[in-house]
């Protein structure tokens, strides 16, 4: 039987809400669907891509952000949103890769938790590719997931976001994912050098589809 087929949909420099209403949109399709016992469809879902177009600060459904964090983080001239995925409090800017696989977990034969750590792999292979042999998953309980999972139904949502040449400042008024004393790096800052979104992209796209075992199609986000 061949691999189940994912769209690959990149968005390019999009806003963050419409890389939300793209989400929403594949989540309708995909519950709307039957089960993948009921047909033959080998499709799994969606890979949104895009780069944030400008500062979004985000948090979960463990909140993350007080009403006076949330005015102070505005008055910087960013957007501060309240999301549906796992964790704490994060930030999503230029030069950042956001990834949000749409998948039906049973048509890939994983479970959340090997979904979590495959998209762990992903992050960790690409940097190894990269030239950063050293780079680690973090130890349990934690996890290399910047933005957060969600799952309901069998079907994801979300996922992570990989600085590519973000601008790093933007972290230093919150704390990441509530991970204390933990600090935030880049592909630029590790490789001193420019690493753009688009230099990463190809390789991104070819760890995944190993990672996950599937077959990817592109699919224009009209």
């Amino acid at each position: 039987m061949p691999p189940p087929a994912v769209r690959v949909v990149w968005l390019g420099r999009a806003r963050y809400a419409e890389l939300l209403a793209l989400q929403e949109s594949w989540l309708r399709r995909l519950q709307a669907e039957p089960g993948p016992d009921a047909g033959s469809s080998l499709e799994a879902g969606a890979l949104l891509l895009c780069e944030p177009a400008g500062p979004v600060y985000t948090s979960g459904l463990r909140g993350g952000l007080t009403p006076e964090e949330t005015a102070q983080l505005r008055a910087l001239g960013a957007e501060v949103r309240t999301t549906g995925r796992g964790g704490l409090a994060t930030f999503h800017g230029p030069g950042q890769l956001l990834c949000h696989p749409v998948l039906d977990l049973r048509r890939l034969g994983l479970r959340l938790r090997t979904h979590v750590a495959a998209l762990e792999k992903c992050a960790v292979r690409l940097c190894e590719l990269r030239g950063l042999r050293d780079a680690r998953a973090r130890p349990p309980p934690y996890t290399g997931v910047w933005l957060g999972v969600r799952c309901g139904r069998h079907i994801t949502s979300h996922g992570l976001a990989l600085n590519c040449s973000t601008d790093l400042t933007w972290f230093e008024h919150i704390v990441p994912c509530g991970l204390v004393g933990t600090g935030v790096t880049s592909l630029s800052k590790e490789l001193q050098r420019h690493v753009s979104v688009d230099e990463v992209m190809p390789p991104f796209l070819e760890v995944f589809k190993e990672t996950f075992k599937c077959t990817l199609v592109s699919e224009d986000p009209n």
